[in-house]
């Protein structure tokens, strides 16, 4: 091997005679670089939408939620979450009551979803309670005057012009039959603490009280519609669910984290393969660029490969010197590549260089998350299109004829 990289690398430095050749050396090089560069960078941006949703998610929402089919209300929640929470890969279990409502601060009004909760059941379950920028998790077991505590997220206190100790009108649409219809309920609260979730669409949209102060919200009577589970693997959330179920018995149903986001992991897992089939063409074009490199250097090299064929190199050494020529430029491209995609994919996410409008992408910038096994498969396919791009022009050079090229020398 030692003669043919030694030609191969040889054949690098173009003479002055060969400038063509070695400006389209310094293209294809440049083709691969850019193809795998941008393979690592859109497949980080991938990742790192599909990673920062998941978590925030996963801190946001229960992995597994008992329900009751058609909407109807769980009675004996709290000897049934407790039995529950026994089960093997189950870690906690807390009751919970959601209604749609209208909150309103004088002239301002939002629809969210209010939750009714046991707070320290609740924070082992989800995260948004645990990241409160103001008030404290406490102040949900206090009692008012004329008013129940409430904790919101900052863009609804935005949207209301609500703080700490602000007294906000909660208005149900289970409200009381009368002659002359349904009159919705309302009932005061006051705010007692403001959370960041990193979720738009939560600190937007959500709303917590203690789950007795939504029970007389709603005029349901020592009921719940939900029971939520934390299980120690978020990936075996299925079959954590199918446990549930079963061991709750007949009546009851299960939903998991999964379900509930299908179709948006679904979409970025669709990104993730259109992002590769049309970036990979930057990588197969560069293999063009490398064919067609390597067919004129045969055609220039015509003479120093009749000469080392009669000094007695083989065809296959002759082969594997072209093939080295190839895959030397695709391993140049490769290496540039690997090495300013991850860096620009590191930097654009340590210095959070986009930004996204939140109420849009329900982020603030675009993440990036560069996973070592990607570089590794790009890499791979990078090198094999090299490859491939080497063969006929390397097998033309091994089959030349040393006579009939030096009869004309």
């Amino acid at each position: 091997m030692r003669f043919p990289l030694f030609v191969a690398l040889r054949y690098l430095k173009a003479k002055r005679r060969q400038t063509a050749i070695s400006i389209i050396t310094v293209i294809s090089v440049a083709g691969v670089m850019a193809g795998v560069a941008a393979l690592v960078i859109a497949l980080s941006v991938n990742n790192g939408f599909r990673i920062d949703l998941e978590q925030k998610l996963l801190g946001a929402m229960a992995n597994v939620n008992l329900i009751r089919p058609e909407g109807n209300s769980i009675r004996h929640y709290d000897r049934l979450a407790d039995r529950l929470a026994q089960l093997p890969g189950v870690a906690a279990a807390a009751p919970a009551l959601y209604e749609q409502v209208l909150i309103a601060n004088q002239q301002r009004a939002e629809g969210v979803v209010l939750k009714g909760i046991e707070p320290e059941r609740e924070i082992r379950v989800g995260d948004v309670l645990r990241k409160l920028k103001s008030g404290s998790l406490a102040g949900l077991t206090k009692t008012f005057t004329n008013a129940d505590p409430i904790i919101i997220g900052d863009q609804l206190a935005d949207q209301l012009g609500a703080s700490v100790g602000t007294e906000l009108m909660v208005v149900s649409p289970q409200g009381a039959l009368t002659p002359l219809g349904i009159v919705p309920k309302y009932s005061n609260f006051r705010v007692v603490g403001i959370f960041n979730s990193g979720f738009y669409d939560f600190d937007s949209g959500w709303a917590f009280t203690n789950l007795q102060a939504a029970q007389r919200l709603f005029d349901l009577s020592d009921v719940v519609s939900v029971i939520e589970f934390r299980i120690d693997n978020v990936n075996q959330a299925r079959a954590a669910a199918a446990v549930i179920r079963h061991a709750a018995g007949k009546g009851f149903d299960t939903t998991t984290w999964m379900d509930q986001n299908h179709s948006l992991f679904s979409a970025l897992h669709l990104e993730r393969l259109v992002t590769i089939l049309t970036i990979g063409l930057i990588v197969l074009v560069a293999a063009l660029n490398i064919l067609i490199t390597l067919a004129m250097l045969v055609m220039e090299k015509n003479g120093d490969v009749a000469i080392l064929m009669s000094m007695g190199a083989k065809p296959k050494q002759i082969w594997t010197i072209f093939t080295l020529h190839g895959l030397s430029i695709g391993g140049a491209g490769t290496a540039l590549g690997l090495v300013f995609g991850y860096s620009a994919a590191w930097m654009a996410n340590r210095f959070q260089l986009f930004h996204l409008p939140p109420q849009v992408y329900a982020l603030s910038y675009v993440p990036f998350h560069s996973r070592p096994w990607d570089g590794v498969w790009i890499a791979a396919m990078a090198l094999g299109a090299s490859f491939l791009a080497t063969l006929y022009p390397s097998l033309s050079a091994a089959r030349l004829q040393p006579a009939e090229i030096l009869r004309y020398e």
